[in-house]
C-alpha cells in the first residue's frame, strides 16, 4: 500500500489536522504516516489556542518512520512554527525525488507576528521544495500577492506565477466564486490552466474542506495516478464528503470523509429486520440525527 508522510497538528474537533489527513488518505486507498507538529485548543466554532511541538520532537518522529517505511508522497499541513518548517524542509531535501504536497490553511486566528514569521519561513524554506501548493484563493492571494494592484482579482495563473518564483511548479487554487452559485477549483502553472472543475455551492460553513482535499490529492498521487486524474478524483471525493457533511456540535459542518461506509437504505432495512429476530445477538445504537 502506498504511504504518505504527513505533517500536521492535532485537531480535537476532528474537522482538520492529523485525524482528517489519516481518514482522507485511508479512504482513497493509501496509508498515512502521521507526524504531529502540535495541538490546537479548539471546538467546532473556532481555534482558541495552539501548542506547538518543538522541532527536535518533530524531526525525531519523522526520521524514525522514514528510515523504516519509504513514503511515496510527503504532505505538509500546519507545521506549527518556523523551526518545524526548517526541520521538514531539511528532511524533504534528503528525499528529493518524493513529491511534496503543501497546503496553506487560513491563519487569521493566530497572532499577526507569528503569521508573518511562519509565512516567511514557509516561503523561503519549503516552497522551493514544494511540488504542488494548495490553498483557498483568498489565502494564497494575501500571502503571495500582497501588493496586487490590478483592477481585477488575481486569477489562478497569477497566483501560480507568484508561487513559481519560489520554485513551485503546480498550484491548486480553490474557492473561486462564479456567478451561478458555483465554485471553481483550478490547477494551474504560470503558463496554463491544466484542469479545473466547478461544483455547486453548498449552503453551509465547513471546517476542514481544504485539508480533506489536499490529503486526498496527496494519497491519490501516492497510489500512482497522474496529476490531472488525481486532481479530478480528489475534488469529487471532497464534493461527496461535503455533501454528506454533519454538524456534531454548535459550530461548523465537518466533511464526512467516510461517506462511502454509511449504510444504504436497503441495508438499514435489512439491519432493522435482523434486529427483531428473537435469538439475535445485538445491541441497539441510537439514531444519529446530526447528519445533513
Amino acid at each position: 500500500m502506498a504511504c504518505v508522510l504527513v505533517f500536521n497538528a492535532c485537531d480535537p474537533s476532528g474537522a482538520g489536522g492529523i485525524s482528517c489527513d489519516a481518514l482522507a488518505i485511508a479512504s482513497v486507498g493509501a496509508h498515512a504516516l502521521p507526524v504531529l507538529t502540535g495541538a490546537y485548543a479548539r471546538d467546532t466554532r473556532e481555534i482558541l489556542d495552539f501548542f506547538e511541538m518543538n522541532e527536535e520532537a518533530v524531526g525525531d518522529q519523522a526520521r524514525a518512520i522514514v528510515e523504516d517505511v519509504p513514503p511515496q508522497v510527503i504532505k505538509v499541513g500546519f507545521a506549527g512554527s518556523p523551526e518545524n518548517i526548517g526541520v521538514i524542509a531539511e528532511l524533504a531535501s534528503d528525499y528529493d525525488g518524493v513529491p511534496l504536497v503543501a497546503y496553506m490553511p487560513n491563519l487569521s486566528w493566530w497572532q499577526e507576528e507569528k503569521i508573518d514569521e511562519y509565512l516567511d519561513a514557509f516561503r523561503e524554506l519549503l516552497l522551493p521544495q514544494t511540488s504542488i501548493l494548495i490553498g483557498h484563493h483568498s489565502t494564497l492571494r494575501r500571502w503571495l500577492l500582497p501588493e496586487w494592484s490590478g483592477e481585477k482579482n488575481p486569477g489562478p495563473r497569477d497566483i501560480a506565477k507568484a508561487a513559481a518564483v519560489m520554485g513551485v511548479p503546480y498550484t491548486l487554487v480553490t474557492g473561486l466564486p462564479l456567478a451561478d452559485q458555483h465554485i471553481d477549483n483550478v490547477l494551474a502553472t504560470p503558463e496554463t490552466v491544466i484542469a479545473h472543475e466547478k461544483f455547486e455551492r453548498i449552503e453551509a460553513v465547513f471546517a476542514g474542506a481544504g485539508e480533506t482535499l489536499s490529503a486526498a490529492l496527496a494519497a491519490l498521487l501516492a497510489t500512482g495516478l497522474e496529476l490531472p486524474e488525481a486532481f479530478s478524483e480528489a475534488l469529487n471525493y471532497l464534493d461527496r464528503s461535503l455533501d454528506e457533511g454533519f454538524r456534531p456540535g454548535m459550530g461548523q459542518v465537518i466533511p464526512d470523509r467516510l461517506f462511502w461506509a454509511q449504510a444504504e437504505a436497503d441495508d438499514e432495512a435489512d439491519d432493522a429486520e435482523d434486529s427483531m429476530h428473537p435469538t439475535g445477538d445485538f445491541f441497539e445504537v441510537p439514531h444519529n440525527e446530526t447528519k445533513h
